[in-house]
């Protein structure tokens, strides 16, 4: 089997946070730069349209969304693992709120304009990069449910949220003496305040918080080679996905298995992809799809945060 490919670009926090757990994991992988702003022409050749950072790919299974890569790295190696205390309930509380709550307060502070991340990964970016890079992000959450409050309102929200996370750090990690996934969801949405200098003094009152993110860069992330965009898309077109061993139909109001759907986000960058409904079950959405280059392959979503819905015939 080949080393699994990442899809992403250097300064993406839900990036950082799957390159964490592949070097927590010692997961050696290969890595496709992509652009950070539409189009991405090579990675919709193989999602179908999702658009989102990162995407996984197996061969010719594409993995979309970090909840669900996170499941896929933990069957690709069971040791160490990301649920060390189980699966349960606070833990999956932790890593949503974290991944659809504190990303969208901790972002604005640490890609303000003018400094930042941008300025940190991308010194000689100039003004049409950045009202580009502006564009295209507000284009990512029309329609959506997302909103992104003023700067002094999320250094507000983080005034209130930082002396929490502190009081739950009694141990190394939120949950005890090895991290688990809420960690690395955690790590990626404080790891663009903690990178910045400027913007790093605001955990300095918390120092279990800071010297958490500290811990969790620490474990670095492993071992990895470039390849092309134009490469990924041969092993995609080269290979067969993975089969479903027990396709399911869970609550699908109506849809049938073998039909044409759209699955896309519920809250933002609301761009479908259609496929054939390879299966639907309470955790995740597959779809089969065909692309001139890419060939046949799987698209995989996790249930939860997808919606599914039938295609419309031509």
């Amino acid at each position: 089997m080949n080393a699994p490919i990442l899809h992403h670009y250097p300064v993406s926090p839900f990036a950082e946070k799957i390159r964490a757990m592949l070097g927590y994991k010692r997961i050696a992988w290969q890595s496709v730069q992509i652009p950070m702003v539409m189009p991405k022409p090579d990675l919709v050749a193989l999602t179908g349209g999702y658009r989102r950072t990162p995407v996984l790919q197996t061969g010719a299974d594409i993995w979309c969304d970090t909840a669900l890569i996170a499941r896929v790295l933990e069957r690709m190696s069971p040791k160490p693992s990301l649920f060390p205390c189980g699966d349960g309930f606070a833990m999956q509380a932790a890593s949503y709120f974290a991944d659809n709550v504190m990303f969208n307060i901790t972002v604005p502070i640490g890609f303000q304009p003018g400094g930042g991340m941008i300025k940190l990964y991308l010194p000689d970016a100039g003004p049409e990069f950045l009202a580009n890079f502006g564009k295209d992000r507000a284009a990512m959450r029309q329609g959506g449910t997302v909103r992104r409050g003023s700067l002094a309102e999320c250094k507000a929200h983080m005034r209130g949220l930082l002396p929490m996370i502190e009081a739950q750090l009694q141990h190394s990690y939120l949950f005890g003496a090895q991290p688990c996934v809420a960690d690395f969801a955690l790590y990626h949405v404080l790891w663009p305040v903690w990178k910045v200098a400027d913007t790093r003094a605001m955990l300095g009152a918390f120092p279990k918080t800071e010297a958490f993110v500290a811990r969790m860069a620490s474990i670095g992330n492993g071992e990895s080679s470039e390849i092309t965009a134009a490469r990924a898309l041969e092993i995609a077109k080269s290979a067969k996905p993975e089969l479903i061993a027990k396709p399911e139909a869970v609550e699908t109001d109506g849809i049938a298995l073998g039909e044409q759907v759209n699955v896309m986000p519920v809250d933002y960058a609301l761009d479908p992809v259609k496929g054939e409904l390879v299966t639907c079950s309470a955790t995740e959405i597959a779809v089969r799809r065909t692309d001139p280059r890419a060939g046949t392959v799987m698209v995989h979503f996790p249930r939860f945060g997808f919606q599914l819905a039938r295609a419309e015939r031509p």
